[in-house]
């Protein structure tokens, strides 16, 4: 029996691997979607840095049989991100909430986002959603920690394949970029981003 899952895992597998079932050719290439519409300008502007797990820093768009094989990562064969993850986020975090790349500005603050995961999951073979996990750190001029926490987003994929992997991860960084900026809202609310003034 457990040897018939493993086969019908790697069947499925095999399918997955495309950007689309059975097509050949140049790999599909992905972004995020549009750019965000343009933030209003925030009293405390913070830099930003985007670091990834070593596994997210390449173009490859991830996918894991978690009922199957929960510990494998793959990546689709034909199909591929325009830019590592951390890129593609750091640009909508830039574009959603004003943040100002690391080195481009004078901010007196930073937040440091590591990225953990960015992954189309499969729990079942006939469900899918796009798994998103990171961590912020609000750091002072002094680089001590002001504020940190963990966000874990999730969205069900329309679609078996990495067309559907991709959607899923859009709408669920859609999602992160409104609770990052929530959060800021709450930092600065609280008073604990007042030694972030210009």
């Amino acid at each position: 029996m457990r040897f018939a899952l493993v086969i019908l895992a790697l069947g499925l597998g095999a399918c997955v691997t495309t950007g689309k079932r059975g097509s050949e050719g140049v790999p599909a290439v992905y972004d995020l979607g549009p750019a965000l519409r343009a933030p209003a300008v925030v009293e405390h502007p913070l830099s930003l840095e985007v670091a990834a797990s070593a596994w997210l820093e390449t173009e490859g768009i991830a996918y894991r049989l978690a009922y199957a094989e929960p510990q494998r990562r793959n990546d689709y064969s034909r199909a591929r991100w325009t830019a590592p993850p951390a890129t593609l986020l750091r640009q909508r975090l830039v574009e959603g909430l004003g943040l100002i790349p690391a080195g481009q500005g004078k901010a007196r603050c930073l937040l440091r986002i590591e990225l953990e995961e960015f992954v189309h999951v499969f729990p079942t073979p006939g469900q899918s959603l796009g798994e998103l996990r990171a961590r912020g750190r609000v750091l002072d001029h002094r680089r001590s920690v002001l504020a940190e926490t963990v966000w874990t987003v999730e969205r069900p994929a329309a679609s078996l394949d990495a067309a559907g992997g991709v959607g899923a991860l859009a709408a669920a960084t859609d999602e992160w970029i409104a609770k990052v900026g929530a959060w800021r809202e709450n930092l600065m609310a609280s008073g604990k981003l007042k030694s972030c003034g210009t």
